[in-house]
């Protein structure tokens, strides 16, 4: 701490992440939970872009936006889990404020973006289903990156103006943060500023990137569910849904955790399902979402079938 010229409050340099401080006894067990959680999801991310870019047969909007979002899943999960791993191994939860509001932003840019690709990938289905005569017309390479660096430019803009305001305001009293990463809603909480600016353009913005992309998707997903139900052959309603039922899960899984999220009062008892449930959502989905494409979704299986075997060393070629 330190005392600000001309004033009598002391100024906060350091947050302490409470995280899972109260269950000491299982750190080496939350450690090694998570460290296998972090390796798989780097391994099945990674093996979902490679898999995009290298095999021709999915260069398609949809694995365009697929081998996006596995990028946002590694960055996600860089940004959060190794500091929860450096806590659960070294006992150190104190964090600056700096660092804080840098594992916010990032924190922030890539949730933003993740709902704009989900959105992206829904009106993607919503053409191939509904429109599929217009969807190659309509779906072009140039739109595809269009999107791709719509969601990521506008998220980097936007997050930077909330994480500028969040750098206005002075933390002078408390400085524990009950969460295992940098939660915005208590930084704004533990400020001793006017957080009124803060707060307003914190709420426009989550309304505008999170509430309006949510409301594309589910619009989305109405129409797709009308088009297949009018479908009259039984073989026709099942390969239409084939065709984005993956996608629908991960939608579900998504938008169903984040929900929860902000409706759960972050207070008392329920501050702590708040805490697992936000477990799911930043620790879990990055890993749950490539397993579910690359699960049920037949032309993954069969692209990592033609990529193997290429990588496989030509015995002939080790005993030379």
């Amino acid at each position: 701490m330190k005392k600000r010229e001309g004033e009598n409050q002391t100024s906060i340099t350091e947050f302490i992440l409470l995280g899972f401080g109260d269950l000491p006894g299982l750190q080496i067990l939350f450690f090694l939970l998570f460290l296998g959680i972090y390796l798989l999801t780097m391994v099945a991310n990674t093996l979902i872009v490679v898999l995009v870019v290298a095999d021709r047969h999915l260069h398609t909007p949809m694995y365009f936006f697929l081998g996006n979002l596995s990028c946002l899943e590694i960055g996600y999960s860089s940004t959060i889990l190794p500091r929860i791993l450096d806590s659960f191994l070294t006992g150190s939860r104190t964090v600056s404020v700096t660092s804080c509001m840098v594992q916010f932003y990032w924190f922030g840019v890539l949730l933003t973006v993740e709902c704009y690709l989900l959105a992206s990938m829904s009106y993607d289905r919503y053409l191939a289903i509904c429109k599929p005569l217009h969807y190659a017309t309509l779906m072009n390479g140039k739109f595809c990156i269009q999107l791709a660096a719509g969601s990521w430019l506008s998220s980097f803009f936007i997050l930077a103006i909330i994480i500028y305001l969040v750098s206005q305001l002075a933390f002078c009293g408390p400085h524990e943060i009950d969460h295992f990463f940098c939660d915005l809603t208590q930084m704004i909480e533990l400020s001793c500023s006017d957080t009124t600016v803060v707060n307003l353009a914190t709420l426009i913005f989550s309304s505008t990137n999170i509430i309006v992309p949510f409301l594309l998707t589910l619009s989305s997903y109405i129409c797709i569910i009308s088009t297949i139900l009018r479908i009259s052959s039984t073989t026709g309603k099942q390969k239409a849904f084939s065709t984005c039922s993956s996608h629908l899960i991960v939608v579900t899984i998504y938008y169903g955790t984040l929900i929860a999220i902000y409706m759960l009062p972050n207070t008392g008892a329920l501050r702590i399902l708040n805490k697992f449930v936000s477990v799911f959502y930043t620790v879990l989905t990055p890993l749950i979402n490539p397993l579910i494409y690359s699960l049920r979704n037949q032309e993954v299986k069969e692209a990592l079938k033609r990529t193997l075997p290429k990588c496989r060393i030509d015995p002939s070629i080790q005993r030379n």
